[in-house]
């Protein structure tokens, strides 16, 4: 055990409380600052990018499309390195590069620089950081890990908030340019440290248990719903279970979803006629649904099945789809924008619970990266979708009513979800 590991052993018996919350709160300082490379973000220097350079809204959203790929691609890597090296290590890697892809994107604004900088840093966001994040609050976290990971959730949402109002302040006082620079530079100073100094990977790294083995000690009853298998689970093996692949091919079309609002979110707000400080002040609700809906969710998914949970979230995202249609002025879009968060609390809780109770700890981060591979397609493919739907169109009306189509044949696929058993 070395000096850092020997003072966080320290810190963690000197504390009234498990240590698996401070590390939920290094976790979410990651998870804040990837938001500098969300849908979101882009969503808002969209506009502003786009007359001042001449691209097109396809081609700006196209980075995000390309980042996807990158994601995808690099997912069942990143996860291999999680489980050889640890999440932190990893996490600590990640936020160093997203800070300096961020921190970049003004100063290197040709499409080559654009695509690259955005690509790698929504690479990060999508794939170690996300991977990374889930797995080590999954390893701490085992009776209470739908809680947990519905906090992470309400984490990310105070990045998803406010990362776009410092990003349109940023731009209607210094530029776009010189706003890219200083999100780059809050990445590095608000998440390194709490990683570097806090994150312990798992508990047994430092002579600790997950929390199932504490609560056993104070709790005579298990009245949760969460369990996780006995079995040890190699990636091999997972890849042949009928679970794994329905997760994997309808989260891709859950994350289509996602990305195809997410990203042209301000800019159709902005096509109806609401102000852009306003458009971006709705995006805020989707934080503040998402951080909210992911405490719910956390808690939902402790009490019913793992299927129900994923048709519920899925039938909300498709519901909001349509609701999207019916936007008319600034309070109709707080209250879509809301809603649609309460769908994203639950599309990001959800999934990190159910891998985790299907396959355990073992190889967790490995198979989540093959989830990942689904996940990065889908944004990817759902970017560029909404985005060459608005240039044929010069609308986003089409967009809607197929995203709804989606969510249902999601909603019915994941019924049929069940838990994993070795052959």
């Amino acid at each position: 055990m070395n000096r850092l590991q020997k003072f966080q052993l320290k810190l963690a018996q000197s504390l009234p409380f498990y240590y698996g919350w401070v590390i939920l709160f290094s976790a979410g300082t990651a998870v804040v600052v990837r938001n500098t490379a969300s849908a979101l973000i882009l969503s808002v220097f969209m506009i502003p990018m786009s007359d001042d350079l001449g691209w097109s809204r396809t081609f700006i959203s196209g980075a995000a499309t390309f980042g996807g790929f990158l994601a995808m691609t690099s997912a069942p890597f990143a996860g291999r390195m999680i489980d050889k090296f640890g999440s932190q290590i990893v996490l600590v890697i990640s936020v160093a590069i997203l800070g300096f892809t961020t921190l970049s994107l003004g100063w290197w604004a040709t499409p080559i620089g654009f695509y690259l900088l955005f690509g790698i840093g929504r690479m990060m966001f999508s794939s170690p950081i996300q991977v990374g994040t889930g797995t080590v609050i999954s390893q701490w976290f085992i009776k209470r890990r739908g809680r947990a990971n519905g906090f992470l959730i309400t984490l990310h949402s105070i990045g998803m908030g406010g990362f776009p109002l410092i990003a349109q302040y940023l731009i209607s006082t210094v530029g776009w340019r010189e706003a890219w620079f200083w999100m780059g530079i809050m990445v590095w100073v608000v998440a390194l440290v709490p990683i570097i100094v806090l994150m312990v990977s798992k508990p047994e790294d430092i002579g600790l248990e997950p929390d199932i083995e504490i609560m056993s000690k104070e709790e005579s009853t298990d009245d949760s719903g969460i369990q996780e298998t006995n079995e040890i689970w190699t990636v091999k093996e997972a890849m042949h279970t009928r679970t794994l692949w329905i997760l994997v091919f309808v989260s891709s079309f859950m994350y289509f979803i996602h990305s195809a609002i997410n990203i042209h979110q301000a800019a159709l707000l902005i096509d109806k006629g609401i102000d852009p400080l306003l458009a971006a002040s709705a995006l805020t609700m989707v934080a503040i649904g998402t951080g909210i809906g992911g405490t719910i969710w956390g808690f939902i998914v402790e009490k019913i099945k793992i299927s129900y949970c994923y048709a519920m979230v899925v039938s909300v995202l498709g519901i909001v789809s349509l609701m999207y249609l019916l936007v008319n002025g600034p309070l109709s879009a707080y209250l879509v924008a809301f809603c649609f968060g309460l769908g994203l609390g639950g599309l990001t809780t959800v999934p990190s619970v159910a891998i985790a109770n299907f396959y355990g700890r073992n190889s967790l981060g490995s198979i989540r990266g093959i989830n990942e591979i689904s996940i990065g397609g889908g944004q990817a493919l759902g970017a560029i979708f909404s985005g060459i739907i608005y240039d044929l169109t010069q609308s986003y009306t089409l967009v809607f009513p197929t995203l709804a189509i989606m969510a249902l044949f999601s909603a019915l696929a994941f019924l049929f979800v069940k838990a994993p058993q070795k052959q």
